[in-house]
């Protein structure tokens, strides 16, 4: 069981996904939705599509019109066609839903926050931008359905899977991350993606082998 800070999009190029939430009920789709911070897990499949969209990006507006607001696990046939084609240029594209001042900070966020060291206190982002921390806070939570502490975890998580993918070991992608040691990164990353760094490289290496765009070729069992 475990949260991404992003929109799952989960697509069986054969059959149907099947994921299973917080209280065991299983959800069956050829594609399925999971809105940011939802807990669950994948029921095992012989082959998946896996689709991560940022809850900043246009992408995330088409998602949330379709079920994406935190209602939990959806079934979502209409976008089963992204298995062939991909999200496209909206997912690279800022949202025209959310709050200016609210883009701006995760935009702060992902520049401010690009190499490892000290966390970027929330105040000087948030006076950036023209709000107090807590109402940067509560934006956060109302508009992107993530906590900022968390959008944080999984910039540092992003970090380190593209060290993986660069063929850096385990304990350096945990420091090129920003994480404490090897351990805190396994921790972390199971807690967000259900897997640990030696899944996800191998998913990383099926990706890089096979996939186009972002759509990654996710191993049985892994979300």
């Amino acid at each position: 069981m475990h949260r991404h800070a992003a929109f799952q999009l989960v697509l069986a190029p054969r059959g149907e996904a099947a994921l299973a939430g917080a209280d065991g009920r299983v959800v069956r789709a050829p594609a399925l939705l999971v809105p940011p911070m939802t807990a669950h897990r994948m029921v095992p499949a012989e082959d998946l599509l896996t689709l991560f969209v940022e809850p900043d990006s246009a992408f995330a507006d088409r998602l949330r019109a379709h079920g994406g607001c935190g209602a939990g696990i959806v079934a979502v046939p209409e976008l089963y066609g992204l298995a062939a084609t991909g999200p496209g240029p909206a997912a690279a594209l800022p949202s025209a839903l959310l709050d200016p001042r609210l883009l701006a900070a995760a935009v702060l966020l992902d520049g401010l926050e690009g190499e490892p060291g000290e966390p970027v206190p929330m105040e000087l982002v948030a006076a950036r931008v023209g709000l107090s921390p807590q109402r940067l806070r509560a934006l956060a939570r109302q508009q992107l359905g993530v906590p900022l502490v968390r959008r944080r975890i999984w910039l540092k998580l992003r970090r380190s899977a593209r060290a993986l993918g660069e063929g850096r070991s385990p304990a350096e992608a945990a420091a090129a991350g920003g994480f404490a040691d090897q351990a805190h990164l396994s921790r972390r990353m199971r807690e967000m993606t259900g897997m640990t760094p030696a899944a996800v490289l191998r998913v990383l290496l099926a990706s890089a082998a096979g996939a186009a765009g972002d759509v990654h070729r996710d191993g049985p069992g892994h979300g």
